[in-house]
């Protein structure tokens, strides 16, 4: 079932939505040469406890995955793209890293996650994010009252083609409100057109990823860890996004991100 929210309900998930891109942020400027995966993993169990949110990963258990999940971040680094467990690792010069989040704050969830290159970047790895963050902003230009979830998924999909990268469709975004992951799900391909029709108040976590040379993904012996078939580096990003009446609002809007014209801080369709 599809909850449409309030826009009251979208401003108690921007609550949420403003601690998890600033929580976010933190840790990008936390991660360098040499901090240990842990290090970021109980910083940001620091802030969740100090904030009163509760995470969503923890004790999470879907039906991939060996027990419940037992941390607050997914950490994935290089050729790990999704659902990463944090471990003891030490970041190297030129790591990968992709950090996603997703917590509640007074029964409202917010989701997203960024890559960042840790130390001396690599050409390829930067076009990698770039490529990612530029799925997130067509998807989110996408997310227009009166478009369908198709549009969506399409302008993502259009984003890795033009890029050279194929796309895996077997996790994507997905609805989000109440909890971390509602219907409907949002592939990261499809075509325009399509699909439910967008109305006010469908909220959604909209989350291009992409292997820089397969489409296909394994499997970690953990059952989390998700990393590219070939061994090849990963990119992901998200942003959990509202629809309006008066467009699309990134509710994760993250500091130090310019907003596009014409959109204040936390509304841009362009926001990244």
């Amino acid at each position: 079932m599809i909850e449409l929210k309030s826009a009251e309900e979208i401003d108690r998930m921007a609550v949420t939505g403003q601690f998890v891109g600033e929580l976010l942020a933190e840790l990008r400027e936390v991660a360098a040469i040499g901090v240990n995966l842990m290090d970021l993993e109980h910083h940001a169990r620091r802030r969740i406890k100090e904030r009163g949110a509760q995470s969503c990963y923890w004790d999470y258990t879907p039906s991939f995955g060996r027990g419940p999940f037992r941390n607050v971040l997914c950490l994935s680094v290089n050729d790990a793209v999704l659902h990463g467990l944090p471990r003891n690792y030490a970041l190297r010069d030129g790591d990968l890293l992709s950090i996603d989040m997703a917590v509640g704050i007074d029964g409202w969830v917010a989701d997203s996650a960024l890559s960042v290159i840790i130390g001396t970047p690599a050409p390829d790895d930067l076009k990698l994010i770039e490529a990612t963050e530029a799925a997130l902003r067509a998807g989110i230009d996408a997310a227009q009252p009166g478009n369908q979830l198709g549009d969506i998924s399409a302008a993502i999909g259009e984003v890795a083609r033009r890029y050279g990268y194929q796309v895996n469709d077997e996790f994507g975004g997905h609805g989000i409100g109440r909890t971390m992951h509602e219907a409907p799900h949002v592939p990261n391909d499809g075509r325009p057109g399509r699909g439910m029709k967008l109305k006010p108040g469908l909220t959604l976590a909209i989350e291009p990823w992409f292997c820089r040379s397969t489409g296909k993904i394994k499997f970690d012996e953990d059952g989390w860890t998700i990393r590219s078939a070939d061994g090849s580096r990963t990119a992901h990003s998200e942003h959990t996004v509202a629809i309006t009446k008066a467009g699309p609002r990134v509710l994760t809007f993250r500091p130090g991100h310019a907003t596009s014209p014409g959109n204040r801080s936390g509304q841009s369709a362009a926001t990244s």
